[in-house]
């Protein structure tokens, strides 16, 4: 498993609908990319955002990397960010209670 952490700012104002947009564009990130198991937004200490994606590969991962531009409902919410503070992608090698989408270790 592979999680995606993206950092970001979020355009003046736009926050609102950035959240409001959220469920719609991760139900469209999930119809076109099946790997992607579970989504989290937070929000950090200086007001930038850091988005939180697993994916059940790296290859997964940076495919979708690639192509989210081509869902429409992602190309909107992107529309949102302000700046970019960067993608990455780091493999889990341990979770603990168990991984999003079932698994009891990262591991196995």
């Amino acid at each position: 498993m592979v999680i995606e952490l993206a950092a970001f700012r979020v355009v003046p104002g736009a926050e609102e609908r950035l959240l409001a947009e959220r469920p719609a564009m991760l139900a469209a990130l999930r119809a076109r990319f099946p790997a992607c198991l579970a989504g989290y937004l937070a929000r950090e200490d200086d007001g930038g955002f850091l988005d939180v994606l697993f994916w059940r590969d790296r290859a997964a991962a940076e495919d979708a990397a690639r192509l989210v531009d081509t869902v429409p409902e992602c190309a909107a919410w992107f529309a949102h960010i302000a700046s970019s503070g960067g993608l990455r992608h780091v493999e889990v090698l341990d979770a603990w209670p168990g991984a999003p989408g079932g698994a009891a270790d990262a591991r196995s």
